[in-house]
């Protein structure tokens, strides 16, 4: 029978599933992977438990709705996109056992792979494979791919390493396969129809390692031991559920080096393989190829890359052993490239190994237009990798597209963004992409090679496989569906009776074109251009992070709090049916958690920046749509001018807050969390204590002060001043009035933020031009200017304040540099240093460590957001939340150090530690200032 969405939502809750989700939110975040497709579930399910998984399984049996398992979503192919029942498994993260004598792993399939290794590495050991989305992806995803990842030349694919499984076939049977050993009635008519077929098995399947596209029926040879669970690994989900899986794991090579050889080309770096594999064979544990253009894309976002060799591409040789050294000298000896260099510091490796992890996202946004995936991970013969790259760069360019190639070159298997002409409310522009696909795959074959090589071929390529398989495979891949999915309930329109190439197509859906109240330069203006930035890559859904996205998705770990989540819930309004535009609820939902730190405009590698969309979201809201605005944008979101208004009665306003009914209807009315704290006022402003002037008076250096240091935080202020002026220089608060707005910024109140953005950037405009440096103290309010400044406006002065604005570590590096001042000695001092957010993502901290490194501090610097995010952390509704993020890496480092001093520029983060942890902070020119 067939259910509604509502229905087969009701039965899967009375069969003791406890998270069973049919909300036009839920669907919408998972209508789509990392793929170019969006398919609409009618129900999203996130299981607890094996026995619920079993229960979703027996209510699509009894209804007929199909199931698409997914992990952590970040399919290319678009294999974890599907109209019934989509199952995410990341609730399932169990590590039942990991053995160090066996070097094996018993885990749930949605472990992350990234935990499994932490799991592992106490003992010495990790799994062997690793795709570049590590930190997210789940172990049951990588069998259902059969993923491979950078170090597969090494270690294996998944495949090589898989030692049980317990599976669900779709026909109903459950089976447990260990010690090598596949019994049961499924496993025994696999078997059989191999055993009918084995001669075309042998010639036809396994013919090169990353032969991944169709079912791997080598695997069902009796030779190769009749394995059923390594058959299964790469059938994407369309023929059993994993259940439970044990892994083998491999020593963790001691002494890894990375060895960077330099090319003219890709093509003449991909025709250097063949010979490298044959230097030592068996010894690389990885050999990828990256172009030069995505590290440039690196720099071009403000971040630094480790020194490289000349040339236009490059190879990247992991080797590892006791001889490790003496091999990577033979290796460059024989290389044939331009340069090359040994990276021995591990923090360079990694480097370099995350520019490379990034390389999907970054070749998205590498090109004038959107590239996209499609043509992702199509697989050669290594020895054919230079002749097979040559003629696939020839096929761009007779169809006119571009794309940066790179990849696994050890493994033959090349990835690759391309500039598809896909177009909004136009499915013919998705002619081109269909021809191209065609083409290449023809041309594929005649190396002998695979449409893919680890991704599946999901929707993007099952149509092409009678391309690359003769009738007999194709047929036998009919039967084997038959035997494990009679139904076909499991994934359809994959790999067997596909979906069409160009159905379900993202790209050319129509969208709507809202008039924006800022600019979004980098997209031209355009609102949906700016949320399709989002691929899927799912960099924000990493359960642990070293930067600061996605703070609110570390907290909660609910899709709709991610990055991705939000983009895709915004994509879903403009150009979607499920949300009916901006002021739909859901937006409001997906966006109520976002804490708009702007950590994802420097840590995705498309480059989304939700903070800018979420203001936008709530102008359109508000502004365009005329919906009520809440009390806190009125008080909270225009804070400055409250603050502005209170300063002559700050002693009488800071002593009423403390009167317990007072502060209580104050909270109330402001919409502030009663177990917040209000911020004392300062008992005087800084421009009121502290030595002004106008132009054209010509100090050594002007401060400008931002509303924050100005009515909340004077003492970061004073710290400057006292510092700058012992090292003998005249320094002055400017006295004119300037706020940068950020309050209505980031409430959506973008009209009247503009009218105060565009008088301040007049106003700071001649002091900036004047040659004089000017220097903001408080982190958001001076990101502000260089960020959000030519968002809300188009005049020249905006460009002069973004462009000329310095940090106070930007001015003293330069003013070091000069030989005007000198640091201060700081030797012995232990520093746990919160940068703020908008310092991370907009200003950068590296200045501000190097100038603390070069005075003697011993620094830890604290990754993520602190939790309060601005006005945030205190409104209702935010508190656990905001409480969970400062949880995540805050509040730990802060307690594992009580004696270090806690450095925290921004006003923010100075609030949270003293609401949560009753810890006193300083500003880094307070801390300068103090060893005066």
């Amino acid at each position: 029978m067939n259910a509604t969405a509502s229905d087969l939502a009701n039965e899967l809750r009375n069969q003791g599933i406890s998270r069973v989700d049919d909300s036009p939110l839920a669907r919408a975040l998972y209508s789509s992977d990392a793929s170019l497709y969006r398919v609409v579930p009618s129900v999203v399910v996130r299981p607890q438990s094996r026995d619920e998984l079993l229960a979703v399984h027996a209510v699509s049996r009894a209804t007929g709705a199909p199931v698409t398992m997914r992990g952590a979503g970040t399919s290319i192919a678009g294999n974890a996109v599907g109209s019934g029942i989509v199952v995410d498994t990341r609730d399932l993260r169990t590590i039942y056992e990991i053995d160090p004598e066996a070097r094996t792993a018993r885990i749930d399939p949605g472990v992350i792979h990234a935990d499994l290794q932490r799991a592992a590495a106490p003992h010495g050991l990790r799994f062997g494979p690793d795709p570049s989305t590590h930190t997210r992806c789940t172990i049951g995803g990588m069998i259902g791919n059969n993923a491979c990842g950078n170090r597969a030349l090494g270690y294996g694919r998944t495949v090589d390493n898989i030692e049980a499984l317990t599976v669900l076939f779709g026909n109903g049977e459950q089976a447990a396969y260990a010690d090598g050993v596949s019994s049961g009635e499924t496993a025994e008519r696999l078997q059989a129809l191999v055993g009918s077929h084995l001669a075309h098995v042998r010639t036809e399947f396994g013919r090169f390692g990353r032969q991944v596209s169709g079912y791997s029926l080598e695997h069902l040879l009796p030779e190769k031991g009749g394995r059923v669970d390594r058959f299964l690994a790469g059938t994407e989900g369309t023929l059993a559920t994993v259940l439970e899986t044990t892994v083998r794991l491999v020593e963790d090579s001691p002494g890894r080096l990375l060895l960077v050889l330099g090319y003219p080309t890709m093509v003449e770096a991909a025709d250097a393989v063949p010979s490298l594999l044959q230097v030592a064979p068996g010894r690389l544990i990885a050999c990828e190829g990256m172009d030069a253009r995505i590290a440039d894309l690196v720099r071009a976002k403000g971040r630094a890359v480790p020194d490289l060799p000349k040339g236009a591409g490059w190879l990247m040789v992991e080797v590892a052993g006791q001889d490790a050294p003496d091999l990577v000298q033979r290796l460059a000896a024989e290389s044939g490239a331009l340069e090359s260099r040994v990276v021995v510091d591990p923090l360079e490796a990694a480097a370099l190994w995350r520019i490379r992890e990034d390389g999907a996202g970054l070749a998205g946004v590498s090109l004038p237009t959107p590239a996209h995936s499609g043509w992702e991970d199509a697989a050669v013969p290594p020895e054919h990798l230079g002749a097979w790259l040559r003629d696939f760069e020839g096929i761009l360019s007779d169809f006119g597209l571009h794309g940066y190639p790179y990849g696994h070159f050890g493994d033959g298997c090349i990835h690759c963004r391309i500039d598809f002409p896909f177009a909004p409310d136009s499915p013919e522009s998705a002619q081109v992409f269909r021809e191209f696909m065609t083409a290449c795959a023809s041309r594929l074959v005649t190396y002998g090679g695979s449409l893919s090589g680890e991704h599946g071929d999901g929707r993007v390529r099952s149509e092409l496989l009678p391309l690359m398989y003769d009738s007999t495979s194709i047929d036998l891949f009919e039967q084997v569906k038959g035997i494990c999915d009679p139904s076909e309930l499991l994934n359809p329109g994959n790999i067997v009776r596909p979906a069409s190439i160009t159905d379900d197509l993202r790209p050319v859906r129509p969208r709507a074109l809202p008039r924006t109240g800022l600019r979004l330069i980098h997209d031209h203006g355009d609102l949906g251009a700016a949320v399709h930035r989002c691929t899927g890559v799912g960099k924000c859904v990493a359960p642990k992070t070293v930067g600061v996205m996605c703070p609110s998705y570390l907290a909660t770990r609910e899709e709709k709090d991610a990055t991705r989540g939000r983009a895709r819930v915004l994509q879903e309004a403009l150009d979607g049916s499920l949300v009916g535009g901006l002021g739909d609820p859901a937006v409001g939902e997906a966006l109520d958690l976002c804490l708009a730190c702007k950590g994802c405009a420097s840590d995705c590698p498309t480059g989304i920046d939700m903070a800018t969309y979420k203001s936008e979201a709530l102008y359109q809201k508000h502004d365009v749509l005329g919906e009520r605005r809440p009390r806190s944008h009125a008080l909270l979101g225009q804070l400055p001018k409250w603050a502005r208004l209170a300063a002559p009665f700050t002693g009488m306003a800071n002593a009423s807050l403390k009167i317990g009914p007072l502060a209580k209807i104050a909270k109330k009315t402001a919409g502030i969390d009663q177990r917040r704290s209000i911020p004392a006022f300062a008992p005087k402003t800084l421009k009121r204590s502290a030595p002004t002037a106008k132009l054209p008076e010509t100090p050594d250096v002007w401060i400008w002060a931002d509303s924050f240091t100005d009515h909340f935080f004077a003492q970061s202020g004073h710290g400057a001043l006292a510092w700058l002026e012992s090292q003998g220089l005249t320094v002055r608060v400017i006295g004119e009035k300037a706020c940068c707005g950020l309050t209505w910024i980031t409430t959506g109140q973008l009209d009247d933020a503009r009218a105060i953005m565009e008088k301040t950037v007049r106003t700071l405009a001649p002091y900036v031009a004047s040659g004089v440096p000017v220097v903001g103290l408080e982190p958001s309010c001076t990101a502000t200017l260089r960020s959000d400044s030519v968002e809300l406006s188009a005049l020249p002065e905006a460009e002069v304040v973004r462009d000329g604005m310095l940090t106070f570590a930007e001015l003293v590096t330069r003013l070091v540099g000069e030989g005007r001042v000198k640091l201060p000695d700081l030797t012995g001092v232990e520093v746990v240093a919160q940068p703020h957010c908008h310092q991370h993502a907009v200003l950068g901290w590296t200045a501000d460590e190097a100038l603390l490194t070069q005075a003697g501090a011993k620094v830890t610097k604290v990754s993520g957001c602190c939790g309060l995010a601005g006005n945030f952390g205190v409104e209702e509704g935010h508190y656990e939340v905001s409480v969970a993020v400062a949880e995540t890496h805050l509040l730990p480092a802060v307690r594992s150090q009580p004696d270090a001093i806690v450095l925290a520029d921004g006003m923010s983060c100075r609030v949270q530690l003293d609401d949560l942890a009753s810890v006193p902070t300083m500003h880094l020119a307070e801390l300068f200032a103090s060893r005066v």
